[in-house]
């Protein structure tokens, strides 16, 4: 867990309102059935295939499959430079992501992307601490800068769907 308590309090607010904003059919399936931040970052650790969600100039979405790494209450993910879905989100910004084990887990979340390693201009003041923990966990066989765009998704909306949040907690 990479969380400070203030991050946990951010994502637990932004959990809460989520859901209190969602329908009353999505409530009826998620409000019994859910995780606190804490045990949610306690989950999600490691690497998390995540379902992304883009959309093209003509509004046609288009959906693919990235690496996700849940990190300080947001997800962070990349794709190559030269991508379809690095043109979509450099256009338009917004992006949903989806992250589900079987029926144990589904992790939903809507919001804004930054680019972290720009091709031009300067990186994001937390890209060198990014950058030192995927080296880490994939090694260091590329280029980071010139191969791969890494995004941070910054959630606007984030729901949770874990019946049994205990037993998927990463020992």
């Amino acid at each position: 867990m990479r969380e400070t308590p203030e991050e946990l309090d951010e994502l637990q607010a932004l959990l809460d309102a989520s859901l209190s904003r969602s329908t009353d059919h999505l409530r009826s399936i998620v409000a019994e059935h859910t995780s606190t931040a804490e045990q949610l970052t306690r989950i999600l650790v490691g690497m998390c295939t995540l379902a992304l969600s883009t959309v093209t100039a003509k509004g046609e979405p288009r959906i693919s499959g990235v690496d996700g790494h849940f990190l300080h209450g947001k997800w962070y993910f990349g794709t190559a430079r030269s991508a379809a879905k690095a043109r979509h989100l450099a256009a338009r910004p917004a992006a949903s992501v989806a992250h589900m084990r079987g029926e144990d887990l589904g992790v939903f979340t809507h919001g804004t992307v930054e680019i972290l390693n720009p091709e031009v201009g300067e990186p994001a003041a937390d890209w060198p601490d990014l950058l030192a923990y995927l080296k880490d966990f994939y090694g260091d066989h590329t280029d980071w800068d010139k191969d791969v765009c890494y995004y941070r998704l910054r959630p606007h909306w984030m729901t949770v769907y874990a019946p049994d949040a205990a037993k998927l907690i990463a020992k």
